[in-house]
């Protein structure tokens, strides 16, 4: 399912950015714009109704309808799991970030081992509008935000609670921003194994492979529809024997390689950023 309007300008902007090496740039157009001191107090609004009653029944109503809907909605999405997971009470989950609902397959993948998932999100998600918005503010949100003190004081304690107890996952996009159908793994940010390796908790490194199909979307006629595979890798633990800035650059080296194996045995491809209309899954180009 595709999302949104202005999606010929998406492609535009990621060529631009393949072009121009920002990998980890935002596409979208229409996302909400705030300054720095109005998303650090946003995210401190919601932090601030987190516990109060009735943000925790919004959010049992919100898990709800994820739950629900997540079966539902992957029933075309295959997941290539080759190892249990069951023993990982604790995790972080790593993943191409490539549509607004590619959560689901590992919110299905959570379910199946009775794992509780949690969404890191950028600061932004918690002003958009309708039902996104509303799903985005209710289930299971972590906001991040780039403040120095927030990062390196406040997130902590909220991921601290969070794997206090058991079987918990948390989501995190280190390729930071969606970038719209992208086949390809993108260079990946520090902050996710900064803090599997601060809190001792491992990395599950995940890669979906997007398929073209011969069916179009029906609101964007530019796209036939695509399906997933959620391709479950090995997973990375910090190594005791390392320092935190090592375990950081190791974890985070070892998952990219990871992606970028999987990538290039599911496509058949040698992975390089030229880019090429292939690159986004289901694109007929006019």
């Amino acid at each position: 399912m595709i999302i949104g309007k202005k999606r010929q300008e998406v492609i535009f902007n990621i060529k631009r950015c393949v072009n121009e090496k920002k990998f980890n740039a935002k596409v979208e157009p229409d996302d909400p714009v705030l300054s720095k001191k109005d998303r650090l107090k946003l995210v401190e609004k919601f932090w601030a109704n987190h516990n109060r009653p009735f943000s925790k029944a919004i959010n049992i109503l919100a898990r709800g309808i994820l739950n629900i809907g997540t079966p539902l909605l992957t029933l075309n999405t295959e997941i290539d799991n080759p190892e249990s997971l069951s023993k990982l009470s604790s995790a972080i989950v790593t993943c191409n970030h490539y549509n607004q609902f590619d959560c689901l397959p590992l919110k299905r993948l959570a379910m199946k081992y009775h794992k509780r998932l949690y969404f890191v999100i950028e600061d932004t998600n918690l002003k958009l509008p309708n039902w996104i918005g509303f799903l985005m503010r209710n289930i299971d949100s972590i906001p991040v935000t780039a403040s120095f003190r927030y990062l390196g004081r406040e997130l902590p304690k909220h991921l601290n609670k969070i794997f206090s107890k058991k079987n918990r996952w948390i989501v995190v996009y280190p390729e930071q921003e969606l970038w719209l159908n992208y086949r390809k793994p993108r260079p990946l940010q520090k902050g996710a194994y900064y803090y599997a390796a601060k809190m001792n908790v491992p990395i599950i490194s995940c890669f979906v492979e997007i398929k073209d199909t011969n069916k179009q979307e029906k609101l964007h006629p530019e796209f036939n529809k695509t399906r997933w595979i959620l391709h479950v890798l090995p997973t990375i633990y910090p190594d005791p024997k390392l320092s935190l800035a090592q375990n950081i650059e190791k974890m985070r080296k070892v998952d990219y390689l990871q992606k970028k194996a999987a990538y290039e045995k599911y496509y058949g491809k040698k992975l390089d950023y030229t880019f090429t209309d292939w690159d986004i899954a289901g694109y007929k180009k006019k």
